[in-house]
């Protein structure tokens, strides 16, 4: 696993142990911790650190389904480790702290309740183990009270290791809810303080209430990758942030990398025509695909290209308005985005690229690193189900020029037929010769110079909103 997969080792200069006894022996906070599906592991830090009485007024673990069902009512989906699930652990169990005890304790008081409902590894069977974490709390006595919700893949071999890891971040968690709530990013570096890397990932994190208002939780996301807490985020057309594992189980999965800044027409028509080419495949239909603007993080070197959090939102915003999920990454090479997906399906994957796109591939340059060099990374890239779909371009003579017409050096021209030969390659249409004249950085040049014209060779309703929220230094 990558070792950017999760968080730096802990550079806090306070241990799980050493938060637990603070927040013990805070008489100020108090309230219960509730966990299903992995033990009492948050309850257990707080017990060992000592003072808990001072905190923790309940602990419980409603194993049995009716049990949990009986207490916490039956969500929609029906499903227990879900965030809806631990919404409404969340919320019953804050009702009643404040009901049972608010009365009696101190008027300095501020109460939360923290809960947890887990996936730990299966004594019988290979499962997705992964959790939904949440803390319901006051920042101050009396307030409405905020929620901070986060979902971990827990990447341990054995369901200890895996307890014990979740038992660390609810401490950090609520912990930080207290301490660092004026700092959401703060919040987040903060969750797996005193961990070693790469025995998490947190793919999704959720802010809301009255001290998060002004936070965007697409911004936090985000952060997720900079914080070296997740690889990839992704969004729904509505803007929320969605569990990779939920929106990617068992689709075929068709997905299209760009900088998107902002989305054109001949972005468009590239996501469109591959759609069409890929619906093509076997087994390929709407119902269970999904199509994807992928945006990484990384220059072509892997480096942070150090974007603004702003600038990337802008562009979520512009594609979720055109009713397209978006996945944020910080993959550079496509091997490494193959093999995101491959950790969620087992269906078609499909990867609509440029011509400039398919020359990268075959430069062996972009293999920097790689100890097989193209070799690997091409058998990493087409193993099983993989296709890439390439989008012609207009050369300097303004003659199409398609994936067949690509100049390969002449000892890896063998490899160009093999992929070619086999259907690892797929050829799109270009819907309108036109739309090779569109260019983003002109285009960027327009918005911000008050120039006109560059409406025209946006998507419908894409211009209207980057000058309603004057996005990109847009001037009227």
């Amino acid at each position: 696993m990558d070792k950017k997969l999760a968080s730096k080792a802990s550079v806090s200069s306070r241990s799980t142990s050493q938060k637990a006894l603070r927040l013990n022996l805070d008489e100020k906070k108090y309230g219960t911790i509730v966990e299903i599906g992995a033990g009492q592991e948050v309850a257990r830090q707080f017990f060992l650190a000592g003072a808990a009485a001072g905190t923790i007024a309940k602990t419980m673990s409603a194993y049995d389904m009716k049990f949990s069902d009986a207490i916490y009512g039956v969500q929609e989906n029906r499903r227990y480790v879900s965030k809806a699930r631990v919404q409404a652990m969340m919320e019953q169990e804050f009702d009643l702290v404040i009901d049972r005890v608010a009365d009696i304790r101190s008027k300095s008081s501020r109460f939360f309740a923290y809960a947890a409902t887990v996936a730990a590894k299966s004594f019988n069977r290979n499962n997705e183990c992964h959790a939904w974490c949440g803390v319901r709390v006051q920042m101050y006595p009396g307030a409405q009270p905020s929620n901070i919700i986060v979902h971990v893949r827990m990447l341990d071999d054995n369901a200890e290791a895996q307890q014990q890891a979740l038992g660390v971040i609810g401490v950090n968690l609520i912990y930080a809810a207290y301490h660092y709530f004026e700092d959401p990013k703060k919040i987040i570096d903060s969750l797996t303080d005193g961990m070693k890397p790469n025995r998490v990932e947190i793919d999704a994190i959720d802010f809301e209430g009255p001290y998060f208002e002004d936070s965007d939780n697409r911004a936090q996301n985000i952060h997720l990758i900079r914080s070296w807490k997740a690889r990839a985020v992704m969004f729904k057309p509505d803007g929320t942030v969605t569990v990779p594992a939920e929106m990617l189980y068992k689709k075929n999965v068709m997905t299209i990398r760009g900088s998107f800044r902002p989305v054109t027409k001949l972005n468009v028509d590239m996501i469109e025509q591959g759609q069409q080419s890929f619906a093509n495949l076997p087994g390929v239909n709407p119902e269970n695909t999904i199509a994807i603007a992928e945006i990484s993080l990384n220059d072509i070197h892997g480096n942070d290209a150090k974007v603004p959090e702003k600038d990337i939102v802008q562009r979520i915003q512009l594609l979720n308005s055109l009713g397209y999920n978006v996945m944020i990454s910080d993959y550079t090479r496509y091997f490494s985005l193959r093999a995101y997906f491959r950790q969620f399906t087992k269906l078609q994957i499909g990867i609509v690229v440029g011509m400039v796109n398919l020359k990268q591939i075959f430069n062996e340059d972009f293999y920097r690193g790689v100890e097989g060099g193209i070799l690997e990374g091409f058998g990493k890239l087409f193993p099983d189900n993989t296709r890439l779909f390439v989008y012609p371009e207009m050369d300097e003579d303004g003659n199409l020029s398609e994936f067949t017409d690509v100049k390969v050096p002449e000892h890896l021209r063998f490899l160009y037929r093999h992929l070619l030969e086999n259907g690892f390659l797929h050829g799109i249409e270009c819907s309108d010769s036109e739309l090779f004249n569109i260019y983003s950085r002109e285009i960027l040049k327009q918005i911000s110079g008050g120039q006109e014209g560059w409406q025209e060779n946006l998507p419908e309703g894409v211009a209207e909103e980057i000058i309603r929220n004057k996005f990109f230094g847009y001037r009227g």
